[in-house]
């Protein structure tokens, strides 16, 4: 069964380690020695996420000589924002529609709104 491609790239972002990662090589290539240290986990650990991130094409890997280095890619976190951008979107009017519907009821005298329909009835 293959997995699309929004799914890998959400699944690698599930994880705040690999996050972490993610914002550690948005400020440049380096090495999984230089990934691990923040961390509490052992390089294999670190290798696993990266192979992850890697799947996800959100990171590709070269050697130099006897060092291994990550490099982060920004595609595929575009193709994630431009998703949730459109819900995004729709969250916005949902918003802006019921902060609306706030304005226009907090605008109501107290005896005209629902349900005070005998607020100024005299018994």
């Amino acid at each position: 069964m293959s997995t699309d491609r929004l799914s890998l790239i959400f699944s690698a972002l599930a994880d705040p380690t690999r996050r972490a990662i993610l914002a550690r090589l948005a400020e440049g290539e380096a090495t999984v020695n230089q990934l691990a240290e923040p961390f509490d986990i052992s390089l294999p650990a670190v290798s696993r996420h990266l192979k992850v991130l890697e799947t996800a094409g959100l990171i590709t890997r070269s050697r130099n000589a006897q060092w291994r280095s990550s490099k982060l890619e920004a595609a595929p976190l575009r193709e994630a924002a431009e998703y949730m951008d459109k819900y995004r979107r729709f969250w916005d009017v949902s918003f802006s529609r019921l902060d609306a519907h706030l304005r226009t009821i907090q605008q109501v005298p107290k005896n005209q709104e629902p349900g005070n329909e005998h607020a100024t009835e005299h018994h």
